[in-house]
């Protein structure tokens, strides 16, 4: 019997324009199957945190226009789990918003807050990381993040850095966290994993609804206020009303520069899973099986010459012939056909908004 007491806020807004011309502003990566395995990454994602939060406390929260997608992949939802953002207003807004929700139907609510769209391959180490979070978070006043262990120097990542100095903490696993560091040029993140004390930040959160409030009453009292004055409408028919008027009142801010940056009662867990946040093409590939080439083929059937280390993606088996190409990105949809050094991928979206320019927005 799962715990009624457990909540999640999956976090399905972003349009995951690296990712293009498979993910666009309609129909965005946590909505494809990106990794061919035949399922979407929102629904790898809600099927990994159901195994210890029950289904029907996972909360959805998401665009406006991908309200249809929503329903259409989770068919076991219902309309109550299903927040919706009128508006771009970053992650703070938003988990602030689905948090007084929850308080106010469960005030002993502990939950967490994920992205839709990370690969995570150990679930049950994922699991059990969650519910040490969980125990330390319903005893404690904290706010608690998922910190990965670096393999390398990444520059693409915020990084965590704990406290060294052993704490009376019941778990060994747990530390306190000394601050976020933001992304670092390859120099500075070469001498945080010398250093040892420092972790990824996967953006994964977990804390008592209580705490969470608390931090954003603390820390953010305009956000708070604001979103205080819709809580007689939460769960009821006039909360549609109430958050069309007055969410693009918010401020635009993640929730690391709200609270997570703000407060000293922050603690991490170092994850005992592997983690990719799938950010890119690049990680993408880094994930899939290769071919004695070294491709990763999602969906397509390859003939290859002198061809390695490519990234190759198109409609079901559709046949490919590739020779004297090495480390592109090669991705067929509809209109749209990418060949693209890896090199480059961090130009994706430059190029989207080049291709939008030219040939007009509905190609992104």
């Amino acid at each position: 019997m799962k715990n009624k007491n457990y909540y999640a806020i999956l976090m399905a807004g972003g349009v995951g324009s690296r990712f293009w011309p498979v993910s666009t502003a309609e129909f965005p990566k946590q909505f494809h199957d990106m990794l061919g395995t035949g399922d979407t990454l929102i629904q790898k994602t809600f099927n990994r945190l159901a195994h210890l939060i029950p289904k029907e406390n996972i909360f959805i929260l998401t665009n406006e226009r991908y309200n249809d997608l929503v329903f259409e992949q989770l068919p076991e939802v219902t309309k109550r789990q299903v927040v919706l953002e009128p508006a771009m207003r970053n992650t703070a807004p938003c988990i602030l918003y689905a948090s007084l929700k929850i308080q106010k139907e469960n005030p002993d609510a502990v939950m967490i807050v994920a992205p839709s769209d990370h690969w995570i391959e150990d679930e049950k180490a994922f699991s059990k990381n969650v519910q040490q979070a969980f125990d330390f978070c319903a005893k404690n006043n904290a706010l608690m993040t998922l910190g990965i262990t670096p393999t390398f120097p990444n520059t693409g990542y915020g990084y965590i850095e704990y406290n060294l100095e052993p704490e009376a903490l019941e778990d060994v696993y747990i530390k306190s966290v000394n601050q976020f560091r933001e992304k670092p040029d390859y120099e500075t993140a070469k001498t945080f994993i010398e250093q040892g004390n420092f972790l990824w930040n996967a953006g994964i959160f977990m804390w008592s609804v209580k705490s969470v409030v608390a931090s954003f009453k603390n820390n953010q009292p305009t956000l708070y206020a604001l979103f205080k004055n819709g809580i007689g409408a939460y769960n009821t028919d006039f909360e549609d009303d109430f958050i069309r008027d007055n969410y693009a009142k918010a401020e635009n801010i993640s929730v690391d520069y709200a609270i997570m940056e703000k407060s000293k009662n922050v603690f991490v867990i170092a994850a005992e899973f592997d983690w990719n946040d799938l950010g890119t093409w690049g990680s993408l590939y880094d994930k899939l099986d290769k071919d004695s080439s070294g491709n990763a083929v999602v969906n397509s059937r390859i003939l290859t010459e002198d061809a390695s280390g490519n990234m190759i993606r198109t409609k079901n088996d559709k046949v490919v012939v590739v020779d004297g190409l090495q480390d592109y990105i090669i991705v067929d949809k509809d209109e749209v056909l990418l060949i693209y050094p890896k090199a480059k991928e961090q130009d994706i979206k430059k190029v989207l908004q080049k291709v939008k320019t030219t040939y007009g927005d509905h190609l992104g």
